[in-house]
């Protein structure tokens, strides 16, 4: 079977690596003074989307390299992390009215996405698809996907960039079009595609990673990643002081090995950033 790590060589994300990265005085770590006195950072949570942000199934512990890297980030500012968990629509909201300071789920930095947020870019990611083992001979590559149906969470940037994908490379090469089914988030996706509705799903590659870790010899990959972005902490357009603190401390946690480090533990080396960007998704 494929390894998912195999998605990430080195020439793959080689123009978000190019990107020129953050160069302001982020890691100096400035903490804003409003956020030193009140002693707290409210970040807002996905927790449903696995190694990023999950609960243990057995005690409810949130778990998830956000959620380690947040709280590693917190302490770089000498502060604790007050978490609000919210449905992934509801994030930018929360954000926006200033409910909380820090949007900690992995979300894609896009262009789209600026208008009232700004984002401090800690990993690449891209839109994967994938199958199970069942159909492994017939979904080889990408363009095996045209005239199948194709799932993908109708909250998040996957489900555009698969019709999107779709319209250039099976209906504008007069080949079948696919069926393009949005669900309710990636672990319908999963079901979806384990039950027989869907013939493949788009998701993360760090969430099929997780998964071909958790249900061996289940999935396979199905070509290289339809599109490539960045995940990003979001903060507010509004706020440059505490995009600056979450850049520095980001920063100082890439260069003492924390990050690397937090990496390993969750098998997402092969999407490392050398250093942190702001706003370079694409």
């Amino acid at each position: 079977m494929k390894s998912a790590k195999s998605v990430f060589a080195p020439a793959v994300f080689l123009a978000a690596t190019l990107l020129t990265p953050y160069t302001s005085n982020a890691s100096d770590l400035v903490v804003p003074p409003a956020l030193k006195e009140k002693g707290n950072i409210i970040v807002a949570i996905e927790s449903t989307y696995p190694p990023m942000a999950y609960r243990n199934p057995k005690t409810n512990e949130r778990l998830g390299f956000n959620v380690d890297l947040v709280t590693a980030m917190a302490q770089k500012m000498g502060i604790e992390v007050k978490w609000e968990e919210l449905s992934f629509e509801q994030l930018a909201t929360a954000l926006e009215v200033g409910r909380v300071d820090l949007v900690g789920t992995a979300i894609s930095d896009l262009p789209s996405r600026r208008e009232k947020m700004t984002f401090v870019d800690y990993l690449r990611t891209g839109a994967q698809p994938f199958t199970t083992v069942a159909n492994a001979q017939k979904l080889k590559t990408s363009a095996d996907l045209c005239g199948l149906t194709v799932g993908a969470p109708s909250s998040t940037n996957y489900f555009p960039a698969t019709k999107a994908w779709n319209e250039k490379n099976c209906v504008g090469t007069g080949k079948a079009a696919m069926t393009v089914n949005g669900t309710q988030g990636a672990t319908a996706a999963r079901l979806d595609l384990k039950q027989g509705r869907l013939d493949a799903a788009v998701l993360g590659p760090e969430y099929v990673s997780h998964l071909m870790r958790d249900e061996p010899d289940t999935y396979i990959l199905v070509g290289d990643p339809l599109i490539e972005t960045l995940f990003g902490l979001a903060v507010s357009k509004k706020d440059p002081a505490m995009r600056d603190a979450v850049a520095g401390a980001i920063t100082s946690l890439i260069k003492d090995g924390t990050y690397m480090s937090l990496l390993k533990k969750y098998g997402l080396e092969r999407q490392a950033m050398a250093e942190v960007k702001i706003d370079a998704g694409q």
